[in-house]
């Protein structure tokens, strides 16, 4: 079957798909070796060794200098399938091998031709020759234009490790030689990054939260809300430690009682036996709202919480009740907007008052236009129930990345290397050049508009005019709206740097690729579970690079020596000084607090992993009980000290599409639209078995691609409508672009939705062309560009609609994961 295939992998699948990788590593007939010409330092010799990723430790096999296999660290009590491609990213067919350089670039100059970026045509050139046109550009530009004509705004996940992170190596270098513009937030919860902090003084979804524990032992009912743990807590910026499944099978052990409000029936409602409330895209608020006049209504609310705890609910209570709109937000008017029953709703919301309930909301809805307005009302929501600080109830925003509700173990704290550090004040920043940081979403409008003003949190900017970009440990032509602007906006720009160690469709677009290495060809170091800091890792480089690939550390020194400023980027560190230096500060917190750990030599040299122990006390953990105990002495940092229900701060920015309290405003693009031009929600969620788009040029495509493309999840209605059955390729399309995708009709999706996960690579059929096909499965050529508000200038992916149709003739060959001509 299809759907069990492409969308879930057991356990015993995915060990069978290991061990097919063990042979395939062995057998191996692809040059992939050493260069001569270069060396980090020799191989270690064969055995097993410790080793992370993003998606679990492991053992790494070595034989002969070669990577042929891993299998799970026996302390991962679920070893994710996305495992495989720690292994087969080293020796796929998407690493670059050697520094290459676009032709037109190389041969006419900066700006050169820019309709062939994407198009493959490269030359091999030299690491020495690479480095001088690097550095020649950065300093051309810099005298040129000066600093505000760069922009190093990298972003992405980027390898795992404390030391490796090219985004912290490139902002140092770039500081150092006089600065360049940056940007700030990310594209996975800038809406509440911006909202939160006024609501109730800080990101919130952040951190350690409300134990797994303290919900077992308290918890009557438990909402989830567009969240997926099961999913997403697969992965993690550390090393995941997976203990979220452990939380999952104890709440179906319990009986606990649980909601899921998705336009898709998750794993995790699946395996409860949960409800399901299928609710229509985009309604979000409107469904938290009519549940909000609900409670007032009906007298269900905590006054006394709302009165001791909160700021501004008499002004929100008027609008709940309509007074200065005339529509009064009761469950019949949510019902219209989310598609869900009027009774429904009510019933819900009285369930959540009748014993101790959690509500647990995802990131998806504040992805969206208007995205500040669903936390706000979610956490104004959770205040009107009135239980916020006691021991199983409030909410959470969390529980789906870094398994947060897990107890923490007794562990030092674990730094990084090489700070980014202040930026030397070479040329004075004039204020009309622009500003020196961008909302990371808004990079398209940077380079579209260089001069124009914009709005950010109360204040207004100015767009630079950038000439130059680098970009090392991220994919933006996976991660942005809107690909066919973003390749207008990306003409604009005279020389695009890339620094990578595989061909995705930001490497394929840039005048000057250099090779980086993966995680097992360099030293690094990392730790297990953010929040349950269980373990430290040794991740010691196993074999030589490959091909040309060289460290990143190791790139940027290089830089820095022909930029004038190696002595102070370095500090005369090599990669193994930085990493035993952030050991050896651990060790000093350790010894402080009598927690057992080795010196640096045993660690790195014998025993390769340091566990900590989790005390009793940790397991159980209450978010927001001091300030519960005491609203004065423990206030919160808001402007009131309390949860801003009400802010005045906000109502001073007089945005448009951000009121002072949480709003109903319809998007520009939704279902609920009479005259929407395309029928169907493009729900671009986070993907099952891969990190955005890391993975997404391994092996671990072969466990979910269908017809060799993205799987494209259709309701059983919508697809029979269209003649779509199961394993057809289909063409997925709206005003904006179009792509292929293979289907695969379930009824746990929704109708009038369509499931295109995002990370999946672009790959243009003819690049460069304003509109042309995708013929792999990229959501992104699909969605807008257009900012949650003015507050937050967070992205609007889910903000999408889209129709389907069976794709007529043969469909033309995925090429993105082959290696570019001459590469």
């Amino acid at each position: 079957m299809i759907e069990q295939d492409t969308l879930r992998v057991s356990r015993r699948r995915f060990l069978q798909t290991t061990s097919a990788a063990a042979a395939l590593g062995a057998l191996s007939g692809m040059p992939f070796g050493l260069s001569k010409a270069y060396a980090a330092s020799a191989a270690v010799a064969d055995g097993e060794y410790l080793q992370a990723s993003h998606w679990g430790a492991f053992w790494a096999k070595i034989e002969k200098g070669r990577f042929v296999s891993l299998r799970p660290w026996e302390k991962d009590p679920r070893p994710s399938p996305q495992l495989l491609g720690a292994w087969d990213q080293v020796y796929s067919p998407t690493r670059i091998r050697y520094p290459m350089v676009r032709r037109a670039w190389l041969e006419k100059g900066p700006g050169a031709a820019p309709e062939t970026r994407g198009a493959g045509d490269f030359v091999r050139v030299s690491w020495e020759k690479a480095f001088d046109l690097v550095a020649g550009e950065i300093k051309r530009v810099q005298t040129d234009f000066g600093p505000w004509g760069i922009y190093t705004g990298s972003y992405g996940w980027g390898p795992i490790g404390r030391v490796g992170n090219p985004q912290t190596m490139l902002k140092r270098l770039m500081n150092l030689t006089g600065g360049s513009v940056v940007s700030s937030s990310n594209y996975s919860k800038a809406g509440i990054e911006a909202i939160m902090p006024y609501v109730v003084g800080s990101i919130d979804a952040e951190g350690p939260q409300t134990s797994h524990q303290t919900i077992l032992d308290n918890t009557d009912l438990i909402v989830f809300w567009a969240c997926d743990p099961l999913k997403n807590n697969q992965i993690s910026a550390a090393i995941p430690d997976h203990g979220e499944y452990g939380w999952f099978e104890a709440m179906k052990k319990a009986g606990k009682k649980a909601v899921f409000i998705d336009p898709v029936r998750t794993e995790g409602c699946k395996m409860l036996g949960a409800e399901w409330l299928p609710v229509r895209p985009h309604s979000d608020v409107a469904l938290a709202l009519g549940m909000a006049h609900t409670l007032l209504t009906e007298d269900l609310h905590d006054k006394e919480f709302l009165a001791n705890y909160t700021a501004g609910f008499d002004a929100f209570a008027q609008y709940l009740r309509g007074e200065k709109d005339g529509t009064p937000k009761t469950a019949e008017w949510a019902a219209a907007l989310c598609e869900l029953p009027a009774d429904t709703i009510r019933d819900l919301t009285r369930r959540l008052t009748k014993g101790r309930s959690m509500l647990v909301s995802g990131w998806t809805p504040q992805r969206q236009q208007y995205g500040e307005q669903f936390p706000w009302a979610f956490v104004t929501l959770a205040a009107m129930v009135g239980q916020i600080g006691l021991p199983g109830g409030g909410f959470c925003q969390r529980y789906h990345l870094d398994n947060a509700g897990t107890p923490s173990a007794n562990a030092p704290g674990l730094a990084g290397s090489l700070q980014i550090g202040k930026r030397k004040e070479i040329k004075p920043w004039p204020k009309e050049k622009g500003t020196t940081s961008i909302p990371c979403a808004r990079v398209v409008d940077m380079l579209l508009n260089p001069g124009k003003t914009y709005q950010h949190n109360g204040s207004t900017y100015i767009y630079p005019e950038i000439k130059l970009c680098y970009w090392a440990g991220g994919n933006p032509f996976h991660h942005h709206q809107d690909r066919n602007r973003m390749v207008e906006a990306w003409a604009k720009i005279q020389t695009f740097i890339v620094q990578d160690f595989q061909w995705t469709a930001t490497a394929r677009h840039a005048d000057i690729v250099l090779p980086a290495t993966t995680s097992v060809e360099r030293n690094d170091i990392e730790r297990v579970g953010v929040v349950a800091r269980k373990a430290i890792v040794a991740m010691k480089q196993l074999i030589d690079p490959v091909f040309e690939s060289r460290n990143d550390y190791d790139i940027f020194v290089e830089l820095a020596k022909r930029l004038g400023v190696e002595p102070e980027f370095s500090a005369g560190k090599s990669e193994l000084d930085c990493v035993r230096e952030i050991y050896e500060d651990a060790l000093k917190q350790a010894t402080a607090k009598k927690i057992p750990m080795p010196d640096f030599d045993t660690f790195w040299n014998k025993a390769g992993v340091v566990e900590f122990a989790t005390p009793d006390s940790a397991v159980r953990r209450t978010k927001y009980a001091d300030f519960r105990e005491d609203p004065v002495i423990n206030a919160l940092p808001t402007a009131t000290g309390r949860i801003e229900i009400y802010c005045k701060a906000i109502e001073k920015m007089g945005y448009d599409d951000c009121p002072p309290h949480p709003t109903w405003l319809e998007p520009s693009e939704w279902l609920g639209q009479a005259n929407r031009k395309f029928p169907l929600h493009v729900n671009s969620n986070h993907p099952q078995y891969r990190l955005h788009s890391q993975l997404n040029g391994t092996k671990v495509r072969e466990l979910y691609a269908v017809g060799g493309r993205e799987p494209c999840r259709i309701n059983s209605a919508d697809a029979a409508a269209r003649g779509i059955k199961s394993g057809d390729i289909v063409r997925v399309f709206n005003g904006r672009g179009q792509c292929l995708a293979g289907a695969v009709v379930s009824d746990d999706i929704r109708p009038g939705v369509i499931e295109l996960q995002e990370g999946a690579w672009y790959d243009p059929a003819e690049p460069g062309k304003p509109g042309t096909l995708c013929k792999y499965g990229d959501p992104n050529v699909l969605t807008p560009d257009i900012p949650t508000s003015k507050l937050g200038q967070a992205t609007s992916a889910h903000t999408c609609l889209a129709d389907v149709e069976l794709y007529k003739g043969t469909a033309p060959a995925v090429t993105v994961f082959d290696t570019p001509k001459d590469a």
